[in-house]
């Protein structure tokens, strides 16, 4: 049996990784048989992670990260889970090739999912025009004309990515401004290529084999008029990826997983969870991995108080609380790469 179990390979699950096998845990990673590295793999110039002053591809940082992981003696397991029994001193893990894994504990950081429109044309024009990741398609719109959906840091960073393929890109916006950084709005601003629809939904996805326009409406009047498109890529947001969990794990009104504050702690003792699953907020690399964090301290935590609670994971939990405040008057911080 496992120490620890990490389902989840983005920023949050590697990082929880790495501490992990640093701490002698030897985590199993069970990283998905498809999407490893989470949602930085379709993102290209990642120029806000610490530590790399010139930018990187999130590609390259996720398998940077998941080296890093690997170094330290995690095992990493390409496959998906399809259920979960967390409830007792033993939770247990089950993949779609069949496996069963078992664990003392448990780091849920699956992180987040596309959000979609909801319209009918969408799922049927998938991969006909129809995109959530400009770096994985957009080679295929050279010379077209496509429009982006949404006005935060995302869909500014995939029209602006988009203008390297396209001859132009629309973007999409229900409201008058955008909620998108004031670097990132610049940088769209500024492109010649990239023209911005306020105030405007997209009503309907046209096209019968390939998309090749989408009804408009306006969010003022409601008048509608149509757009002659080639592709419509979609960055309104993401969902947490929490579907395994419905039922097992308390969630917030958001959708994410509850943990008990600053923690990593769920509704169920010896279930930690990190990363975008708990946070409708920042969903930031930064914030996942230090999200990781956490939860990997907390594992290592509890599982030294499981021993003290003869194997009674509530127990462990009620001592793992009871210590986790440090006394400022008698812990000295932590100096040295130990510490780092």
């Amino acid at each position: 049996m496992r120490q620890v179990i990490i389902i989840g390979s983005g920023p949050a699950g590697f990082t929880a990784a790495i501490y992990a096998a640093r701490a002698n845990l030897a985590p199993l990673v069970v990283a998905s048989s498809v999407e490893v590295g989470g949602e930085l793999m379709n993102t290209t110039d990642v120029e806000n992670f610490p530590g790399f002053p010139e930018g990187i591809q999130g590609p390259e940082l996720m398998a940077k990260m998941q080296a890093q992981a690997e170094r330290f003696g995690a095992e990493i397991l390409y496959d998906d889970v399809v259920s979960l029994d967390l409830e007792g001193p033993v939770k247990t893990v089950t993949l779609g090739s069949g496996a069963v894994h078992q664990a003392s504990s448990v780091i849920y950081a699956t992180g987040s999912a596309y959000r979609k429109l909801g319209l009918p044309g969408e799922e049927r024009l998938s991969g006909r025009g129809v995109s959530w990741c400009a770096t994985c398609d957009g080679f295929f719109f050279r010379e077209q004309t496509i429009a982006v959906v949404g006005g935060g840091d995302s869909a500014m960073e995939e029209a602006t990515f988009l203008t390297r393929f396209a001859s132009k890109v629309y973007v999409i916006h229900r409201k008058d401004s955008l909620r998108a950084s004031k670097i990132m709005q610049e940088r769209a601003f500024a492109n010649e290529k990239i023209e911005f629809l306020w105030n405007t939904e997209v009503a309907d996805i046209l096209g019968d084999e390939a998309v090749n326009g989408v009804l408009l409406r306006s969010t003022v009047d409601g008048s509608t008029r149509e757009l002659a498109l080639n592709g419509l890529f979609v960055a309104i947001g993401n969902d947490p990826r929490t579907h395994l969990v419905h039922g097992k794990l308390e969630l917030t009104p958001e959708g994410t997983i509850w943990v008990d504050g600053r923690s990593s702690r769920t509704s169920v003792a010896g279930v930690f969870a990190a990363g975008d699953v708990i946070d409708p907020t920042y969903r930031q690399a930064v914030t996942a991995a230090g999200s990781g964090t956490v939860a990997s301290l907390d594992a290592e935590h509890f599982l030294a108080a499981l021993e003290q609670a003869g194997g009674d994971p509530q127990v462990a939990e009620d001592i793992e609380v009871a210590t986790d405040i440090p006394d400022p008057a008698t812990d000295e911080p932590e100096t040295g790469s130990a510490a780092a």
